[in-house]
């Protein structure tokens, strides 16, 4: 629950930002904190926050429901309103039908792309756009300086937040990877050494296997790194 100081709301606003954003460590986590901060700030109907991957813009937060497309639906840079903004690095807003606007592109996958009121901000990180948050009315709005302002003051606030944690996410899923090559190796090691495979006979196996058993790969690897770890630590029947 935000704490409100009567002197001045937004101050108080701003740091409660601050120390959440400073205490969030999963992507994920950072992002919904966004999406909750940009809502209170303009009350709207829908908020969608794009994370710039590679030359793509890929849907990652909503203030809506939407499993089925959220890091599906993707904006190539200058696809759209999102995309202009993304490219240009500058906001824009549309008061009323939106979706008449010449960069607008609408998605079947979302409704709120029907609806009338349209504000786009560039989340930026050292003159770098990271993500773009974009705020819809149903009925015409027009957007004031203020709410303008507070949302690009966030979005000033959150960028290296984001970044940072796109870039802890990005290590963490390199170390998996890394991580399930050794077992992996470690595996195929086994299987040559029991059924006397060459090394891409064993690697064939691994992957026969999991697709069959419908399993990971790094699951399989580990299911014989078990198997054998178990197989040295039983007691040896005395000759």
């Amino acid at each position: 629950m935000m704490t409100e100081l009567n002197e001045n709301p937004e101050i108080d606003f701003l740091h409660e930002i601050g120390s959440r954003m400073a205490a969030a460590n999963l992507l994920r986590d950072v992002l919904e904190r966004v999406v909750d901060f940009a809502t209170a700030v303009v009350k709207c109907d829908s908020c969608f926050l794009y994370v710039l991957e590679g030359d793509e813009l890929v849907l990652r937060a909503s203030k809506n429901p939407h499993p089925e497309v959220l890091g599906r639906l993707k904006v190539r840079m200058g696809q759209g309103i999102t995309g202009w903004v993304a490219e240009h690095r500058q906001p824009v807003a549309v008061a009323r039908k939106a979706y008449e606007d010449p960069r607008f592109q609408l998605f079947s996958e979302l409704p709120e792309d029907r609806f009338e009121a349209f504000l786009s901000v560039p989340i930026l990180c050292r003159e770098r756009v990271v993500s773009v948050i974009n705020l819809q009315h149903r009925r015409p709005h027009t957007h004031s300086r203020r709410e303008c302002r507070l949302i690009s003051t966030i979005g000033f606030l959150v960028g290296a937040a984001i970044e940072m944690a796109r870039l802890e996410g990005e290590i963490s899923q390199l170390s998996n990877q890394l991580e399930t090559r050794k077992l992996v190796e470690r595996a195929k090691g086994i299987l040559q050494r029991d059924f006397e495979m060459a090394e891409e006979q064993a690697y064939l196996a691994l992957q026969r296997q999991s697709r069959q058993r419908r399993k990971s790969m790094r699951e399989v690897a580990e299911a014989i790194i078990l198997a054998e770890e178990l197989k040295r630590s039983e007691p040896q029947a005395p000759p």
